[in-house]
């Protein structure tokens, strides 16, 4: 658990350290200060429930996108620099730098998302906030964030340099989304195949109107674990190489 930790801990600081970390956080707040302002308050009245619904529906945006971005430099970017092979010789298990090279840059995503609570509370200048509705909001973010990144470790772990670890991050990030739009044209049972295992559609719902979804954090949290096991398969594989 130290070395998960450790891991972790120079992940995390490593995007501290440099420009890329601190521009995906100030995209990721400027993105959701605007998706606040002009979609989500807008122009016309509405009630503040509709308000923090479509926060937490512009929020998922940035939570995907950066999620990936986030995950892209974990393990291509030790490859392209030579460092990853000091990794595997090393006295810690490939589980171990995968859980810490995730831990790193879900804990970024996570605090750059919790740095936006104060949209959702501006609310009450106007209005009236239910804070169980923002909890559940936010723990959807973060359920969706850790199944992002786990995507995003695992293109990572197979791609030789970071972009085309973006492009493949992307492109299976794409495809869950896309179940949505399949599962519509689709008949059963093939239709609640693809609904399940769209990304946005069914599973976080829920949590942007304010309740929370048992079946849909089982739904995340398979997704992360799935997604780190197959990085995990990934780097055992390229030792031998």
């Amino acid at each position: 658990m130290t070395a998960v930790l450790q891991i972790a801990r120079r992940e995390l600081g490593s995007f501290l350290n440099s420009w890329w970390g601190w521009v995906i956080l100030a995209l990721i707040l400027l993105f959701d200060g605007l998706a606040f302002n002009v979609y989500a308050v807008g122009f016309t009245p509405k009630y503040s429930s509709d308000v923090l619904e479509a926060f937490f529906e512009a929020s998922t945006v940035t939570v995907m996108i950066g999620g990936v971005l986030l995950a892209m430099p974990t393990i291509a970017r030790e490859r392209s620099a030579g460092t990853l092979a000091l990794l595997q010789t090393a006295p810690i298990e490939e589980s171990q730098v995968i859980a810490g090279k995730f831990l790193g840059a879900f804990g970024f995503l996570t605090v750059i998302k919790a740095l936006t609570i104060y949209m959702p509370m501006l609310i009450e200048v106007n209005g009236k906030v239910s804070w169980g509705h923002i909890g559940a909001g936010y723990l959807g973010l973060f359920a969706l964030g850790a199944a992002v990144v786990a995507i995003g470790v695992f293109a990572s772990a197979v791609s030789r340099n970071q972009l085309l670890a973006a492009v493949l991050g992307g492109s299976i990030v794409g495809f869950f989304i896309l179940c949505w739009l399949v599962s519509r044209l689709s008949e059963p049972p093939l239709k609640g195949v693809f609904a399940y295992m769209a990304l946005f559609d069914k599973h976080f719902q829920p949590f942007m109107r304010g309740r929370i979804n048992t079946e849909s954090l089982v739904y995340y949290g398979s997704l992360a674990f799935g997604f780190l096991l197959l990085a995990t398969r990934a780097l055992k594989a390229r030792r031998w190489q």
